[in-house]
C-alpha cells in the first residue's frame, strides 16, 4: 500500500530532520492569510500533515484554537520539541487524515493540508479523506490544500522538454529524466497524457515516495460533491488561476485549492 511505504519514509531521521527545520510559507499560503486575516482570530484550525511544524510557526498565534496532526509519530515528536516553549497554546497529536474520529462533527473553521500531504495516500483513501475533512469542518468553513499538478508532470515525461541551448543543463535534465523513467517503468508520456491522475515515484526524498499527481479539472470534480466556491492558486506566485485554460497552462508542479465546506 502507498500508506505503508510512504509512512516508513516519513519516520526516517533524515526526512524528519529536513521538515523540522523548514521555516517559510509558500506564496499561496501567504495568500490564504491575507484572504482570511480578519477572521483567523475567531477560527478553530486543524493542520493536517503538520510535519516538523513549518505551518505551525505561522498559524498558531493567529487562530483561536490550533490543532496539528501527522501520521508519523517521529514528525510529531520533532514538532513538539520545536514548540515546547508554547505547548500550552497548541495541541499536537499523532493522527491520520483518513480517520479523524477523535474530532467531533462540524468543529473546525479552517482545515489546512499543506506540502501535498494528501498526495501520499491511495486514490480511494484520498476520497475518504476529503469526506472526513467535510465531516469535521463546519458548514461554510474552509479547506486549503496543495497537490501535485499532473499537467506539469506531463511535460516532464516528454524527453524533448529537457533539451535546450545550454548543453550542461540539458545533460543534467536528461539524467534526471532517466532516473524518473527508471523508477516509473510502466509510465510514459502517452499514458500520462491519457490519464487524469497518476501515482508516480518522483525525485522527492530520492525517489522513495509514491506520489499522487492530478489535473486541476479532475481535482475540482473530486471536490464538487462536498465543497463549493472552489478556487485554484499558483504555488509559486500565490495568484488565483481563474479559468481552466489558466490552470492547464500553469507549469507549477503544485497547485493550491481553497474551497468552502457545504
Amino acid at each position: 500500500m502507498i500508506k505503508d511505504k510512504n509512512l516508513q519514509t516519513y519516520l526516517t531521521s533524515d526526512v524528519v530532520n529536513y521538515y523540522q527545520y523548514l521555516q517559510q510559507l509558500q506564496p499561496a499560503e501567504e495568500t490564504l492569510i491575507k484572504l482570511l486575516k480578519d477572521r483567523l482570530s475567531t477560527m478553530k484550525m486543524l493542520d493536517l500533515g503538520v510535519g516538523g511544524g513549518r505551518t505551525t510557526k505561522h498559524f498558531f498565534s493567529l487562530v483561536q484554537e490550533y490543532v496539528g496532526i501527522d501520521y508519523s509519530s517521529e514528525m510529531i515528536s520533532a514538532c513538539e520539541e520545536r514548540f515546547r516553549s508554547v505547548k500550552q497554546r497548541i495541541k499536537l497529536m499523532v493522527g491520520d487524515a483518513r480517520n479523524l474520529s477523535q474530532f467531533e462533527d462540524n468543529y473546525f473553521d479552517l482545515i489546512l493540508f499543506s506540502f501535498n500531504g494528501i498526495d501520499y495516500i491511495s486514490h480511494e483513501d484520498r476520497l475518504k479523506t476529503l469526506h472526513e475533512i467535510s465531516r469535521v469542518g463546519k458548514s461554510g468553513g474552509y479547506l486549503f490544500f496543495s497537490t501535485h499538478n499532473l499537467q506539469a508532470m506531463e511535460k516532464v515525461f516528454n524527453w524533448q522538454y529537457h533539451l535546450g541551448w545550454n548543453p550542461f543543463k540539458s545533460y543534467v535534465n536528461l539524467v534526471m529524466f532517466a532516473f524518473l523513467r527508471r523508477f516509473n517503468t510502466s509510465v510514459n508520456y502517452q499514458t500520462i497524457k491519457q490519464n487524469n491522475y497518476a501515482i508516480l515515484r518522483d525525485e522527492s526524498h530520492n525517489f522513495r515516495l509514491q506520489t499522487y499527481y492530478i489535473r486541476a479539472s479532475e481535482q475540482i470534480k473530486q471536490l464538487e460533491p462536498i465543497f463549493n466556491n472552489i478556487k485554484v492558486y499558483s504555488w509559486q506566485s500565490g495568484l488565483e488561476l481563474t479559468t481552466l485554460s489558466d490552470m492547464q497552462a500553469c507549469a507549477d508542479m503544485w497547485l493550491y485549492y481553497l474551497c468552502r465546506i457545504k
